[in-house]
């Protein structure tokens, strides 16, 4: 990869591992559903400003969208903003790093690309990251199965979003339809298990990490995303997965004070391992 398209990657690195720094800051003044909602709202009019008019179009178009945003952002954005409860934003963000590996095993099941011996065996040491990290006493178990479906909810996205290169939609229109489509799904959810009106009014630092994760870590992350799939490729741009981790420790270390033990670093190694044996060409 060129220079410029490794300062992107490690920007996006720092936008969406400052996704679960921003959740747990967001957390501590506002209910779940109502850090996801303003999360979707604030970026799908962040991306309609980028669009500047160009929106998909047809019945056909929003409805795939709307399965995207349901995959995509509906599901694991509410597992994860719950899980964050429990666990910290470094822990969700390695669970995350799975995503991949997920991804083999559905890509698999749907008869879209081989599993391989050295496939297989990434899934493997995935999976023993995680029971490492589980063994360890990582934290609460629910909270990390939560991690661990959201991640496999992104893999179906994975799978289900290939069809917008034949159906003709620019990504960053495929981008701000499911972040559109997932703001409408989750809006009477929204307003019916929170009741907002009812709510107190949150501190500043919570109304700036909503904005944070809503312009910042959803609608300039999924710009600069687009921009290295079509510079640096799909496999290059796997690397993320590997940095997401890093830059979720490092935020929760120098501004919320949270620590990682060795049991998580020795699990993450094993799900880097993983990576690496299904990013690897040949």
């Amino acid at each position: 990869m060129k220079s410029d398209d490794w300062a992107r990657l490690i920007a996006l690195s720092v936008l969406w591992g400052g996704s679960f720094f921003f959740v747990e800051i967001a957390l501590t003044g506002l209910p779940p559903f109502s850090v996801v909602w303003g999360r979707v709202a604030l970026g799908a009019l962040a991306l309609a400003v980028m669009l500047r008019g160009r929106l998909p179009q047809g019945w056909a178009v929003w409805r795939a969208l709307a399965v995207m945003g349901f995959l995509n952002n509906v599901v694991p954005f509410c597992l994860f903003a719950f899980a964050q409860g429990e666990i910290s934003g470094a822990l969700a963000a390695i669970l995350n790093a799975t995503t991949p590996l997920w991804g083999v095993v559905v890509a698999h099941l749907a008869g879209a690309e081989p599993l391989t011996a050295r496939r297989l065996g990434g899934v493997a040491a995935g999976i023993a990251g995680v029971a490492v990290m589980a063994g360890g006493g990582a934290g609460a178990l629910p909270a990390m199965i939560a991690c661990l479906a959201a991640a496999l909810s992104y893999a179906f996205a994975g799978l289900w979003g290939r069809r917008f290169r034949e159906m003709g939609v620019p990504p960053l229109q495929a981008a701000f339809g499911q972040v559109t489509a997932a703001t409408v799904i989750l809006l009477p959810v929204w307003l019916a298990v929170d009741a907002p009106w009812r709510l107190a009014m949150p501190p500043a630092q919570v109304w700036a990490a909503v904005v944070g994760i809503g312009v910042l870590s959803t609608a300039l992350a999924y710009a600069l995303y687009f921009r290295l799939l079509v510079t640096a490729g799909a496999v290059n741009l796997m690397l993320v997965t590997f940095l997401i981790p890093v830059s979720a420790a490092a935020l929760g270390a120098l501004v919320l004070g949270t620590r990682l033990g060795p049991q998580h670093f020795a699990g993450f190694a094993l799900i880097a391992l993983g990576l690496w044996a299904v990013a690897k060409r040949g």
